[in-house]
């Protein structure tokens, strides 16, 4: 019974804070669209023939978060995460440190204007901790599955989809993939454009098909950015991850410190590992905000090349990151 409280306390704290990030941007939005446009040349307009010809790819949590609207894309993604100093445990704090390199390819294919099929998670991981922990390289779980825009409105720059994922348990342990069951993820994705801003919204659910080996957990990654011209695109993103139900913390990933991650960390590791942390609840929420661009190759609609930083605003110490940066191109034909 505490427990379901601590969690609709944690949701209703997490609803309160993602609302309050959009309607603040929304009214900063307007502020701004109010003054005086400056005179660059604006990106070329959306048509029949092109719609949502300036919408741009998030650039943070790149395996929950992605666009409303089905396209046809490449996606290659490097992630130089770093790891904090030192991890809480129900021990106390362990000394870590170091990073994790991840090398991951996603691929979507737009079946029609609505529909589309599409990988969102794959890839090489390199595990690269300074103490404690052993270093160790392995590939990551794949991710795949469909996504549905049930509002497409082109002419207004408006979209929302349903998505849903199921992550196959195919990656090695040696990097905290491949436990359980795999995972099940719905969600639902908002977009808009008006003028120059862009502001998109997803959230969703990872539900573990192995209860015991996962921990269940609910995210929600929210997006704003401005053309300042037709091809540079500052952005701000804000994401939330909480962990709603916990796994058992029984012995998994036998290679970093016998298998006892599961029982000692008080914490999960949210987008990229699911610990299965049976204390996972104890430091259950991690926000994270992320700075980055993207830059649209000149004279061309068809591909972007992207970069950003992640950090967390909740205590690193009580969580897998102390930051992470991102370098990423999308390609769409």
């Amino acid at each position: 019974m505490q427990k379901k409280q601590i969690m609709h306390r944690t949701l209703s704290q997490l609803t309160i804070l993602t609302l309050t990030l959009v309607f603040s941007s929304l009214a900063h939005a307007g502020e701004m669209i109010a003054y005086e446009k400056s005179p660059v040349t604006p990106a070329p307009p959306t048509t029949p023939e092109r719609p949502f010809a300036d919408a741009r790819r998030p650039i943070s949590n790149p395996t929950l978060f992605d666009l409303a609207i089905p396209q046809t894309l490449i996606h290659p993604i490097i992630a130089y995460h770093r790891l904090p100093g030192a991890m809480n445990t129900i021990l106390g704090d362990v000394p870590v440190g170091g990073h994790v390199e991840v090398y991951a390819l996603q691929l979507e294919i737009a079946l029609n204007e609505r529909l589309s099929i599409n990988a969102v998670k794959d890839g090489y991981i390199r595990f690269r901790p300074d103490q404690t922990l052993t270093e160790i390289s392995g590939w990551a779980n794949v991710g795949a599955g469909v996504k549905y825009a049930w509002l497409y409105k082109p002419e207004e720059n408006l979209a929302a989809n349903f998505q849903l994922v199921y992550e196959i348990p195919m990656g090695n342990q040696k990097v905290f993939q491949g436990s359980g069951d795999g995972k099940i993820i719905p969600s639902l994705n908002f977009l808009k454009l008006w003028d120059r801003w862009q502001v998109a919204d997803q959230f969703g659910f990872e539900i573990p098909l192995d209860g015991d080996a996962e921990s269940s957990v609910f995210y929600n990654s929210f997006h704003i950015s401005y053309a300042v011209t037709d091809w540079l695109f500052p952005m701000f993103e804000a994401n939330v991850w909480t962990v709603m139900s916990t796994g058992d913390g029984g012995q998994r990933f036998n290679d970093q410190v016998g298998g006892a991650i599961p029982s000692l960390v008080t914490f999960e590791g949210h987008d990229l590992f699911n610990f299965g942390a049976s204390n996972g609840d104890i430091n259950g929420t991690l926000v994270t905000f992320a700075l980055g661009a993207r830059l649209r190759v000149p004279n061309t609609d068809t591909l972007d090349l992207g970069f950003g930083w992640e950090f967390p605003v909740t205590s690193d110490s009580k969580s897998v990151i102390r930051d992470r940066f991102y370098f990423d191109a999308v390609y769409r034909f």
